[in-house]
């Protein structure tokens, strides 16, 4: 799993840093239901973006650890003193659980919307995309700019997930308009190029052509993403 440095959270460069990071991920996550996998990695990342940016919260902070902590623990036998669940099942209703009540308690708060991002992202894991999509809308209608274009994005893959291509396709090309901290132009220009790229081939290449150049992890994944795409 990629991760940020303490060192890049506490520099200027951490916007690209973390542009590229999401975009590395996003190009080794499994293939069937992969966006809430994608949410759990990112959301693991701004975690980490809100431990060291200097903004302490607390108790917040330590509901939003230990729900984080259920949902990194493995599945079987672990070391002593590590936790553990016997099933996926079992932890994830354990993580849904301490998601759920961190929202309820801290709903607004920066760590209440990225609870609810989370939410959206292991129910859609579990393949319930219907309540996924509206733990991401949620997030996507009333988070702050951050979040909600990050919510946006999964939002769009689930839209898509689902055969709602219209309403993916709107989101995505808002994002590319609208890019944040957390959802760059070139990450939303991939993401709708591989989503629409099944239908509409041609016009995917053309919005990757202008990617495959890049240097560092932006560039590596356009060039996969056009390489994947079906022949003309």
């Amino acid at each position: 799993m990629a991760r940020i440095t303490r060192k890049q959270l506490k520099t200027d460069k951490f916007a690209v840093e973390f542009e590229h990071t999401v975009s590395f991920i996003e190009e080794h996550r499994k293939e069937i239901i992969r966006y809430g996998g994608v949410g759990l990695v990112v959301a693991l990342v701004i975690f980490g973006f809100l431990l060291y940016s200097g903004r302490q919260h607390g108790a917040r902070e330590q509901a939003l650890a230990k729900a984080i902590d259920i949902e990194e623990a493995p599945v079987g036998p672990a070391p002593q003193g590590q936790q553990s669940f016997p099933t996926q099942d079992a932890k994830d209703q354990a993580a849904l659980k301490a998601f759920s009540d961190l929202k309820s308690q801290y709903g607004s708060s920066s760590e209440g919307e990225i609870a609810q991002y989370y939410l959206g992202a292991i129910q859609s894991d579990q393949g319930k995309l219907a309540d996924a999509e509206k733990s991401f809308a949620e997030v996507a209608d009333h988070g702050d700019a951050k979040y909600s274009s990050l919510a946006k994005l999964s939002l769009a893959e689930v839209y898509f997930a689902e055969g709602h291509a219209d309403k993916g396709e709107a989101l995505l090309r808002d994002l590319i308009k609208n890019p944040t901290v957390f959802v760059s132009k070139d990450q939303a220009t991939i993401a709708l190029a591989r989503s629409i790229g099944p239908k509409k081939p041609a016009e995917a290449r053309k919005l990757l052509d202008p990617l495959r150049d890049r240097p560092g992890s932006v560039g590596q994944v356009a060039l996969q993403a056009y390489g994947a795409l079906p022949a003309q």
